[in-house]
């Protein structure tokens, strides 16, 4: 099955006011910089996203949250984006930090279709406050529920008109378990190929996950925090 879409404008058509949106990448590695910029230009509001970090002021997420797109993200780091820390001090956009591991068990748990489970991480924290606690081997665990989504907007290395994917290095780090835990998974990727032109012992993401791919026009590959030995 072909699941190739013509450009990043085509591929989020769908998206309307108040979907809840799965961004891959870690940092500014491996987000979907072309669906991203094509959700700016639809000018939806009202989203409810989940991303490891809102990428930093005047790029990647960064971009939706200065044209007043999102009003509630759940994410692990936010330290790199003052327009966040001044929309959530202004009471403008509901936050919930979750301890990276969590968040990232909590999406998987969604793809794989476990509802709850339990782990250390937070007991004792504000992260536990309303949460369920039981002790297992005489150890405190807390319940944390599964993350899912209506859209999933990733990217990868390599993909194939089937949607099967490969990804490179850091960008591996969230984007193949959103692509498993939303209703509706798009990828962008750098290189399109036809079946059969992947290493299939590569293949991460298989297609069955994924609707609707593309090949990205550019890729900027920014930098989040330049830092220069000084002399």
């Amino acid at each position: 099955m072909n699941k190739v879409v013509k450009n990043a404008d085509d591929a989020v058509a769908d998206i309307q006011d108040g979907a809840t949106i799965m961004l891959g990448g870690f940092g500014l590695c491996g987000i979907p910089e072309n669906l991203i910029h094509a959700l700016v230009r639809r000018r939806v509001t009202g989203l409810h996203t989940i991303s490891n970090n809102m990428g930093i002021d005047g790029a990647g997420m960064g971009l939706m949250l200065e044209a007043g797109m999102i009003a509630s993200h759940i994410g692990s780091y936010v330290g790199e984006n003052k327009l966040l820390e001044e929309k959530v001090i202004r009471g403008e956009l509901n936050l919930t930090l979750v301890p990276q591991g969590t968040l990232a068990e909590r999406i998987r748990a969604g793809g794989a279709g476990i509802p709850a489970f339990y782990t250390p991480a937070g007991v004792g924290t504000l992260v536990a406050e309303g949460k369920e606690t039981r002790e297992f081997d005489g150890k405190p665990y807390l319940m944390e529920r599964w993350l899912r989504a209506d859209f999933a907007l990733i990217k990868a290395w390599k993909g194939d008109t089937a949607g099967n994917l490969v990804y490179r290095k850091t960008a591996r780090n969230f984007n193949p378990m959103m692509a498993t835990a939303a209703r509706i998974t798009i990828a962008e990727v750098e290189e399109l190929v036809d079946p059969g032109q992947l290493d299939p012992d590569q293949i991460v993401t298989p297609g069955i996950y994924v609707k609707r791919i593309f090949q990205g026009a550019s890729y900027e590959k920014r930098i989040e925090r330049r830092t220069v030995r000084k002399s």
